[in-house]
């Protein structure tokens, strides 16, 4: 699971400020939280439905997770067209494509490099860029948004002229040290992720819904400990919350958060999120001290195909999820 895999070296406390709510234990009974806001029926209760659309965080709730370059820093002083290279991915790269990239993998069953080869070629990436030289190691997690991201970055290398490779150095514990002593030299990144873990605060979130001030925040995090980074791209893997496009038609094609509050204000809503959830401050508590909501209950789930699930059978009407999920490509 991408979430996991990305944050599970993080500390329980800055998981709290970032993984928001990464839920938990598949089949979990739910809790009751009471009813609530004004009496107009039960709009909002589950319903069921085949597709899912994930609701825009407009209120900016959660932290941004933007895709980054890191780069250790030795390396990129004497390579800087590498990080022109790379930051050329970032300013095509959205986190529409990075839903049918990972649809690409996990519902069509193709390889992660395939599916980077077919982007790069698509995208022309790499193709204007000035001729580099000499070699890259580009690193990988082990899950599957970072190994297709990873293959995009060599294969955009090697179309460039560098001689690029992949390898997969495991989870941020073992991977950061290994960029930072420069066992190899670039790794996709996670803007907000990342910040939190080189801040190493649990008690102050420096990451926010705001991704130039948590750019700015982490370059210099980053340069602390021998890294560069170059631009962020639009796309993020970010947690959301989603509907079923049944429950969007019945409340008139609702697409943000704040809507789906307006519309549903007389608390018949049914939340799932991980166990965690009622406690996260970008979870239950956020959804309702930021949007006004008020749920009828919270379910326990664990984080993808099992929530994903208890929305599609109408268990739930609003379920914590991972924007990149290959669910929203279907």
């Amino acid at each position: 699971m991408r979430t996991s895999a990305r944050t599970a070296t993080i500390t329980f406390a800055v998981a709290t400020v970032l993984a928001t709510a990464a839920c938990g234990e598949s089949g979990s009974s739910g809790t009751s939280t009471g009813g609530g806001g004004e009496a107009s029926g039960e709009a909002c209760a589950p319903i069921a439905g085949d597709q899912l659309v994930v609701l825009e965080d407009d209120k900016g709730l959660q932290a941004v997770d933007n895709i980054i370059p890191a780069i250790n820093s030795a390396y990129a002083g004497s390579n800087p067209g590498v990080l022109d290279v790379l930051s050329s991915i970032s300013s095509v790269l959205t986190t529409e494509d990075l839903v049918a990239l990972n649809s690409g993998v996990d519902i069509e069953r193709k390889s992660a490099e395939d599916v980077a080869a077919a982007y790069v070629e698509e995208q022309g990436l790499g193709a204007d860029a000035a001729a580099g030289t000499g070699t890259v190691r580009v690193g990988a997690a082990g899950f599957t948004e970072s190994q297709i991201l990873a293959n995009v970055y060599a294969d955009t290398l090697t179309a460039a002229g560098y001689t690029a490779t992949v390898q997969t150095v495991g989870q941020r514990e073992t991977y950061l040290p290994a960029l930072q002593s420069g066992e190899f030299d670039v790794f996709p990144e996670h803007v907000g992720t990342l910040t939190e873990y080189l801040d190493g605060n649990p008690d102050e979130a420096v990451a926010s819904a705001d991704l130039d001030a948590t750019v700015e925040a982490l370059r210099p995090l980053g340069g602390a400990v021998g890294l560069t980074f170059g631009e962020p791209a639009e796309a993020a893997d970010e947690n959301a919350f989603a509907i079923t496009t049944t429950l969007q038609d019945e409340l008139g094609g609702i697409t943000t958060l704040s809507e789906l509050a307006d519309a549903c204000s007389d608390g018949s809503l049914v939340l799932g999120g991980t166990p965690e959830c009622p406690t996260r401050p970008f979870c239950q508590p956020g959804l309702e001290e930021t949007y006004g909501f008020t749920f009828a209950q919270v379910n326990d789930y664990d984080l993808g195909a099992p929530t994903n699930n208890a929305l599609k059978q109408g268990e739930i009407s609003l379920a914590l999820a991972l924007s990149t999920d290959p669910v929203f490509a279907q």
